[in-house]
């Protein structure tokens, strides 16, 4: 097992800050009682906020994936560094690896409408039959009936709508259509919370037999502020078929310099087409390190979850419990539930790959036993939360101030998640999508039998 900076302990000795024991590579963390009041600060969105210098937001992934550094993470008080190839290692033969398998689909389009001036289009989630939810981009002029010529991969208006926040693609305040591409002017720290992804542009097939691609729109959505899009599919042909010639694959707003390919922001085990984000945690994961972790007898089973637009949105009340969460798709198959229930009756301890995957359990469970579930989830954990599936959390390091940050504090504490996130900067971890990654665990690591 690799270790980057050797065991690393934390110790109860007095209230303070961490310490650096000299030449040991080791650290103490200063453990005090919490006062009744922290609950309350707990509930505050202030008290999930740090500091993150630029360069430490990871603009392409690690290469080989499994080759991410690992902060391990358990629950006595206790870190030390690895690499996430030795997650066999750190896992024990009965414990159950819980994947998302939702594929990210080419979601951003561009086109324009047919006075010529440009519209980018990200798509949120399918109505019906070719009939889509999408965000425009400038929408305030789209009324019922105009149509939108889609452009190929390639062929669009150069980085026409790279960063976008909410402002240029909502409707609160709207940009006037115009016949130039108005290019970003971002800082170069872009708004971390920005609900609309950067995108990738392949190069075309240019003997591609895919017809051009049109789509009408049917009427605007109160909820999003978005747009429902009436797709016009030829007869013999598939909408996927079309995307896959016409879409854009998605990336967060805070990757602005990414020679990353688009099969680099999809975990390798993706399967059902629906997000329009990856579920980070999973991007470590390889073949050979999923085979490593089988024959060690660490099981793997999967639940869908959609990762929607919302991924990007910002809490934005300081009394969070009021914090209403994004809804997403999810779906937690009868096969998954009935392993969980095989593990737990062995003693194994159910591992989550990512928030999504915590979403997803915790929301089949919501009645107080676990059950096969499929609907939307509007679940929002934060401090406080009962637990009712998971036990450990495989996760990215999170963005400040978000819901995820919020989830992963319930799980192990706010005050301590703020302190390891600080070992994690001074340790140059990488953050966010293409960043390293955390393991944590209910009770020691498993190294025997």
């Amino acid at each position: 097992m690799t270790k980057l900076d050797g065991d690393t302990e934390i110790t109860d000795t007095q209230p303070g800050n961490w310490e650096a024991v000299a030449g040991l590579g080791e650290f103490k963390l200063n453990v005090e009682v919490e006062s009744p009041s922290e609950n309350n600060i707990d509930r505050l969105l202030s008290s999930y906020d740090y500091e993150l210098p630029a360069e430490m937001i990871a603009q392409n992934p690690a290469v080989p994936r499994d080759s991410a550094r690992l902060l391990v993470v358990d629950s006595q008080n206790r870190h030390f560094h690895a690499i996430f190839r030795d997650l066999p290692d750190l896992l024990k033969p009965e414990d159950l690896l819980i994947l998302n398998n939702t594929r990210v689909i080419p979601a951003r389009l561009r086109g324009r409408k047919s006075t010529g001036a440009p519209v980018e289009v990200l798509l949120l989630e399918e109505r019906q039959n070719n009939c889509w939810l999408a965000l425009v981009k400038p929408g305030r002029r789209l009324q019922p009936g105009a149509k939108i010529f889609f452009e190929r991969q390639g062929l669009g208006t150069g980085d026409w709508g790279q960063g976008a926040g909410e402002k240029e693609l909502g409707d609160k305040e709207d940009n006037e259509d115009k016949e130039a591409s108005p290019k970003s002017t971002q800082s170069p720290i872009p708004n971390p919370q920005s609900p609309i992804p950067n995108s990738q542009s392949p190069i075309p097939n240019p003997q591609s037999p895919i017809p051009p691609l049109s789509a009408t729109v049917l009427e605007r959505d109160e909820a999003t502020g978005g747009r429902l899009l009436q797709f016009d599919v030829p007869l013999g042909v598939s909408f996927w078929e079309m995307l896959e010639e016409y879409g854009e694959m998605p990336l967060p707003p805070y990757i602005t310099a990414s020679q990353s390919q688009p099969e680099e922001y999809q975990t390798v085990y993706a399967q059902r087409q629906g997000a329009i984000a990856a579920p980070t945690a999973g991007l470590h994961f390889t073949p050979e390190l999923l085979n490593r972790l089988h024959e060690r007898g660490i099981k793997q089973a999967s639940v869908t979850l959609h990762v929607g637009v919302g991924t990007f949105r910002p809490v934005e009340v300081e009394d969070i419990t009021t914090h209403k969460m994004h809804g997403e798709w999810v779906e937690v198959p009868a096969s998954t539930v009935e392993q969980i229930r095989e593990t737990q009756a062995q003693g194994g301890r159910i591992i989550a790959v990512g928030t999504t995957v915590v979403r997803s359990l915790e929301s089949a469970a919501a009645n107080g036993e676990l059950q096969p579930y499929s609907g939307k989830t509007e679940l929002f954990i934060y401090p406080g939360y009962q637990w009712r599936v998971v036990d450990g959390l495989i996760t990215n390091f999170h963005l400040p101030c978000s819901s995820l940050l919020m989830l992963v504090g319930a799980l192990i504490g706010r005050r301590r998640l703020l302190d390891l996130y600080q070992v994690a900067i001074k340790h140059q971890y990488r953050f966010y999508s293409f960043g390293d990654a955390m393991l944590i665990l209910p009770e020691g690591v498993g190294a025997g039998d």
